[in-house]
């Protein structure tokens, strides 16, 4: 096993589009991120979800994008968002099918400085999952459970890629034979501070703390109980631990950062209403989505895991706009 390691930053975007779509490197790593889509769609399939097609455009979206901008665009004199996550509709879906997912594409103006994190795209997708009446123990298990099976499929049916980019899938040694890693958001705030870094015990696991701590890893890691305040209002309070939340990020090891997060879902009208007023969001503008509270969704639990940093981690990528046909870095013009 090879000493892990912080990917360093490749700021060396393609010159242009054609440049980037002939390169072997891009063919090697789309290829590796098809392979990757259709095992993730076996896995779910094979276990009883329907897969459905996300909205793209609607009256509202998440709010809870860390530090990045919505867009609007003008919908018949209405100020509708551009998608920043599918978490609204996810809820809203399972009045239908009781497990579902997305494909999702996602748009959030990311600020300038993390164009250099090697780690953020302005434009992505993420392979959304929602199932009703889980707890968020469930959904850290399907999480795992979709990472390991993509993997091994990915080193099991395209050796020669992976090859060819210089991945040593050695590294995925002990992700594919054991249990992932846990730890609390206490105790990795512990962990950063006695390693010197300033993490705030209120906040999410920042950039540079997210690093640090995969970079210690030999294999991917959950952080649960988030707390109150750090995240969206549709992350479930702890009935047991009043102020900490039922969710969690999945970080992966030698650097990565995180690939994925997740949560038990507050369903309860009175309570995201409240939520919503805590967080200085204005109810009024969630008005169809409440509505589909006020009738009743199931409870569920359910995650998001972003496709271009899990396929920056397979393939071993120095950044994640590498493991997308058309990138969209924050704060750069591009086709």
């Amino acid at each position: 096993m090879t000493e892990t390691r912080i990917p360093e930053t490749d700021s060396r975007l393609p010159a242009s589009p054609r440049e980037h779509l002939t390169s072997p490197v891009t063919r090697s790593v789309l290829t590796i991120q098809n392979r990757m889509l259709a095992a993730a769609r076996e896995l779910l399939g094979g276990r009883g979800f329907t897969e459905l097609l996300p909205p793209v455009i609607g009256p509202v979206t998440d709010p809870g994008a860390r530090g990045a901008k919505q867009v609007d665009v003008d919908y018949y004199g209405h100020r509708y968002k551009l998608m920043t996550s599918a978490i609204l509709y996810k809820q809203a879906a399972l009045t239908s099918f009781d497990k579902i997912f997305f494909i999702a594409p996602n748009i959030r103006l990311e600020p300038l400085e993390t164009a250099s994190t090697s780690r953020h795209l302005a434009e992505f997708h993420q392979i959304d999952v929602e199932v009703a009446n889980a707890s968020r123990d469930d959904a850290i298990q399907l999480a795992e459970d979709l990472v390991q099976y993509v993997v091994r499929r990915v080193v099991e049916d395209l050796p020669h890629e992976l090859e060819a980019l210089g991945r040593d899938t050695g590294e995925f040694a002990e992700l594919l034979s054991e249990p992932f890693g846990r730890r609390t958001h206490a105790d990795a705030v512990a962990d950063l501070r006695a390693m010197g870094h300033d993490q705030s015990p209120d906040a999410e696991l920042d950039w540079v703390g997210e690093a640090k701590l995969s970079g210690k890893a030999s294999k991917p890691f959950f952080v649960t109980d988030y707390p109150k305040g750090s995240r969206g209002f549709y992350d479930r309070e702890s009935k047991d631990q009043p102020g900490m939340l039922r969710n969690f990020d999945l970080v992966a090891a030698e650097g990565y950062g995180e690939l994925c997060s997740g949560s038990e879902r507050e369903q309860d009208y009175a309570t995201i209403v409240a939520r919503m007023r805590e967080t200085a969001e204005n109810p009024a503008k969630y008005a169809w989505y409440l509505q589909m509270l006020r009738d009743g969704v199931p409870p569920s639990a359910g995650f998001g895991l972003g496709l271009e940093r899990f396929t920056r981690y397979v393939a071993g990528l120095d950044s994640v706009w590498q493991a997308s046909a058309f990138p969209k870095v924050p704060g750069i013009a591009s086709p």
